[in-house]
């Protein structure tokens, strides 16, 4: 049975059991079979699965869940109350963070990796399978089961970035952590190409009529076969050399969450605020920038798409977007995507070589200036909305790369799981539960500008900035040995 010991007291509680000394020769074997190729593979199979169910689900909410599941609504409130139901998942995530946390020091990283891959992957396969509110008597089950499976969305996310961090960084050899740590952060571009390219292959090869009906349903029931591919990798793998040396020293807590607010109060509140920018860029670049880009650039664009769409068009509520068809914007936006993902791979050189806080902090003041340029980069015609695609992407793949080695090591290995967790899904409550809605907002209160949402960006990234400032660098911690 697991027990919780205080640091520098050798005596186990009584019901224990376990032996005081070190077993080398299991972590020796672990380190044999949890070998680089197993381990990344694992680590980012994972995260690719976990941000190809989450992306599904952000471009329908963007394409086709205002229409499907609010039909008798307003363009306007359609759509707010589709990103309003993206937001739930992040109300959901710290509540992951605490269950699988909770397990995840317990227990151990890899057995809780795999029950966040099966709650996530069972509930985005049963949002393939919902009937809409065109279904007789589905007006209100419909979007209320959506919220249910979208909750369930936000537990299995809330524990699989942190487990997928830990077995990543746990495992990685000295001066190679951040290196290892952007294999799982790897994760959300390769997943996010693979949910839009289907998006785009399905809106090339399927009339409007039937993606609405059916064929924006595909992507969901196909994460099927991915679960299936992330069980089994995973299942190969064993504990994290760092986990089995909390157990075998005795220091597995008995209760983490406690225990981590008692000793790591601090690290909480920086982590959450560390990972702020990065998250309201992130959800800039992928979630609102969608719903903008694809919306009519004048009300002649607007009052044909709602004629199409057998609805009346009141020239009131318009306001104006960028114009471009959902296929070309998604084209787009995969193109950003692959340089997120080059630049996820570069950053985790970076920051062995700068450190882990200098870096953060001069991507974090880039993101900022970023933001005062935004609007104009996507006013400026074509160019500059791929411009301001691919340098966004550029910078979420420079901030993001790193965190899978910087919030874990900001905290002691017996409480790490639950306190990397927590950081890192509180941090997605306040910057990305929000963003999308927030933005959206802005930029109709703005009437077709973003600029406020440029100035959003920069309220995020100078909060981020102060946090930094604040923690300490983490390059040089030995993961194994730090306890709480």
């Amino acid at each position: 049975m697991s027990t919780e010991t205080q640091p520098g007291n050798p005596t186990p509680s009584p019901d224990s059991g376990a032996d005081t000394g070190i077993d080398s020769d299991a972590i020796a074997a672990t380190r044999k079979n949890n070998t680089r190729g197993k381990v990344l593979t694992a680590s980012m199979v994972g995260t690719t699965i976990e941000f190809f169910d989450f992306y599904a689900y952000a471009t329908a909410s963007s394409l086709v869940f205002p229409a499907l599941f609010f039909p008798n609504q307003t363009s306007t409130t359609q759509l707010l109350s589709s990103f309003a139901i993206f937001g739930v998942a992040f109300v959901a995530r710290p509540l992951g963070s605490i269950i699988f946390g909770h397990f995840g020091d317990r227990i151990g990283r890899k057995k809780t990796l795999i029950a966040s891959l099966l709650i996530m992957g069972i509930g985005t396969f049963l949002i393939g399978l919902l009937p809409t509110a065109s279904t007789p008597g589905w007006v209100v089950l419909a979007p209320l089961f959506l919220v249910l499976l979208r909750f369930c969305q936000g537990v299995g996310l809330g524990g699989e970035w942190s487990g997928a961090a830990l077995l990543a960084t746990e495992n990685a050899p000295p001066g190679k952590r951040a290196i290892w740590g952007t294999f799982p952060q790897l994760g959300a571009p390769v997943g996010f190409i693979i949910a839009n390219l289907l998006f785009v292959a399905l809106g090339t090869w399927t009339s409007p009529e039937a993606f609405l009906a059916w064929g924006w349903r595909i992507p969901f029931l196909l994460s099927a076969l991915l679960v299936a591919v992330g069980l089994y990798v995973r299942m190969s793998l064993m504990e994290t050399p760092a986990f089995q040396l909390v157990a075998q020293k005795q220091q597995i807590s008995k209760a983490p969450l406690g225990r981590v607010f008692a000793t790591s109060w601090k690290p909480l509140i920086l982590g959450t605020l560390i990972m702020l920018a990065t998250y309201v860029i992130f959800y800039f670049m992928t979630a609102f920038t969608l719903t903008y880009g694809t919306s009519p650039s004048s009300p002649e664009q607007a009052q044909a798409a709602a004629e199409a769409a057998g609805k009346n068009f009141d020239p009131a509520g318009f306001v104006a977007g960028l114009g471009y068809s959902k296929n070309e914007f998604l084209t787009y936006l995969i193109i950003g995507v692959v340089f997120f993902g080059i630049f996820t791979i570069v950053s985790g050189p970076l920051a062995e070589k700068l450190g882990r806080r200098k870096m953060l902090l001069g991507v974090t003041v880039l993101i900022a200036a970023y933001g005062l340029v935004v609007n104009a980069l996507f006013n400026a015609g074509t160019p500059g909305v791929v411009v301001g695609l691919i340098v966004g992407f550029i910078l979420m793949g420079l901030t993001f790369g790193p965190m899978a080695a910087y919030l874990p090591e900001l905290f002691p290995a017996n409480v790490r799981y639950t306190g990397s967790a927590i950081s890192y899904n509180m941090s997605s409550v306040i910057g990305a539960g929000p963003a999308p809605f927030a933005m959206v907002a802005l930029w109709q209160a703005e009437g077709g500008s973003i600029f406020y949402c440029g100035l959003y960006i920069i309220a995020a990234a100078i909060v981020t900035i102060i946090a930094l400032w604040l923690a300490k660098d983490t390059s040089d911690l030995d993961m194994e040995d730090q306890l709480s």
